[in-house]
């Protein structure tokens, strides 16, 4: 029995003994803990980042809308320009024809007054050749006083005639040629109408470019951005991995905490049992006396151990009639799309349309679109700036609050929606109530 004895305790220190060395080469709980904790800090460090570079991609895309409708409103004002340039250039065409048939006028007229001129020349040589002799020859040759007067009379009729004739071939020319000149002060005219359009062509060209390039600009920098977003995105499913890893790496060590808590428990108990056995071989006949005693404090022992062990969808009727009232009943429709070209406070509008349609409510006539506002009411500093006022920014516009904020139809992505006024540069500030 003893060597029995001796043969289960050794079993015992030998499962001791190997469950030491691993507990030895696996990190602690408490590293695990500390390791997660700083995990958790530098992935909180990265969302934090990553929302960040949420909030710059949609302040570029924002930027970017804006700077399209520029650039779409630019495209309109070129296509306008380019067809008067067009249009001029027919009339220019046309006035040139004109002139060339009025060159050919004034050339048949010129050349009937010469003709005139010359037929003149040659009768009047031909009646007064003989200078003031003439009328005697006639005197002399009538055969009556009758006669006398008649050849004289047809001398004279045949000299008004062709006076009168060469008057109205000079007339003609005369007319030709004004016509002419007319023409050429015209063509001129039109000729310098196109060069100031091409001037305003070419300047809007050069803008058209410059807006493009930064729009290009503005792809460049969303591209980054969101490659920014998206290493922020993946950093932090690798953080969350690692952090799984850590869970999973503790509840090992507290899965093999237990699994060697039970094998210290079956070693510690073979090892009573064994002295137990021992104990009795050596007592003999007293053993079995002994045996309830050791089995109940056997059955202590191990009792021991296993005790420690949105908007408005309607129109509502406008109230008021101070710039405060129109601001506030503008803030209705907030959350509204935006529509290109709308001017529906619930089914969408863009940026003019909406101040146009606000304002209807009240009775006002605004213009149309963002150019035409820009010059309605009266101009005021943004110091001076009221509810109600009109904030004015290139290619769009918006509705003053009070206190630097404004409301306006921003975007197709954003919809109407409230803003700050001094997100862009301000043109200017009109005033249309008060």
């Amino acid at each position: 029995m003893c060597r029995k004895y001796k043969t289960m305790l050794a079993f015992a220190l030998a499962v001791l003994m190997a469950l030491q060395p691993m507990a030895a080469a696996a990190k602690t709980r408490e590293e695990i803990q500390q390791e997660r904790e700083q995990k958790k800090n530098e992935q909180k460090n990265t969302q934090s980042q990553y929302k960040e570079s949420q909030g710059k991609l949609s302040d570029l895309q924002e930027e970017q809308d804006v700077l399209q409708e520029e650039i779409d409103e630019l495209d309109s004002q070129l296509v306008e320009v380019l067809a008067s340039v067009s249009l001029m250039e027919d009339q220019i065409a046309d006035t040139e024809t004109q002139i060339e048939k009025a060159q050919e006028d004034y050339d048949a007229a010129k050349a009937q007054e010469d003709a005139q001129y010359q037929a003149m020349k040659k009768r009047i040589r031909y009646l007064y050749k003989k200078g003031e002799t003439s009328y005697v020859e006639i005197l002399v040759k009538a055969s009556s006083w009758n006669d006398m007067l008649n050849q004289a009379s047809y001398v004279e009729k045949l000299y008004e005639y062709d006076r009168q004739m060469l008057e109205r071939y000079i007339l003609i020319k005369e007319e030709v040629a004004q016509k002419k000149n007319d023409l050429e002060d015209k063509k001129s005219d039109l000729e310098a109408q196109k060069y100031e359009l091409q001037e305003e062509q070419a300047s809007m060209q050069e803008m058209l470019d410059e807006k493009k390039a930064a729009s290009s600009d503005y792809e460049v920098q969303i591209a980054k951005a969101r490659q920014e977003a998206a290493t922020y995105k993946a950093l932090i499913k690798q953080q969350n991995a690692e952090i799984a890893q850590l869970d999973e790496e503790e509840n090992a060590i507290i899965r093999a905490e237990e699994e060697r808590r039970k094998a210290e428990e079956a070693a510690r108990a073979a090892a009573e049992k064994a002295a137990k056995e021992a104990k009795e071989a050596q007592e003999g006949k007293k053993s079995t006396d002994s045996s309830g005693a050791s089995e109940s404090s056997s059955s202590k022992s191990k009792e021991t151990v296993t005790a420690s062990s949105g908007g408005l969808q309607s129109v509502p009727p406008a109230s008021g009639s101070s710039g405060s009232d129109i601001a506030a009943y503008a803030c209705q429709f907030v959350g509204n799309p935006y529509v290109s070209g709308g001017t529906s406070l619930t089914n969408g509008a863009d940026c003019s349309g909406f101040i146009w349609a606000v304002y209807k409510q009240y009775g006002y006539s605004l213009p149309r679109n963002s150019t035409g506002q820009r010059s309605a009411g009266r101009e005021v500093s943004y110091e001076e700036a009221r509810p109600g006022d009109i904030i004015c920014y290139a290619g769009h516009v918006a509705l003053y609050l009070g206190g630097g904020r404004i409301v306006h139809a921003s975007t197709a992505r954003t919809g109407i929606k409230y803003g700050y006024a001094n997100y862009r540069p301000i043109l200017t500030v009109r005033r249309i109530v008060g």
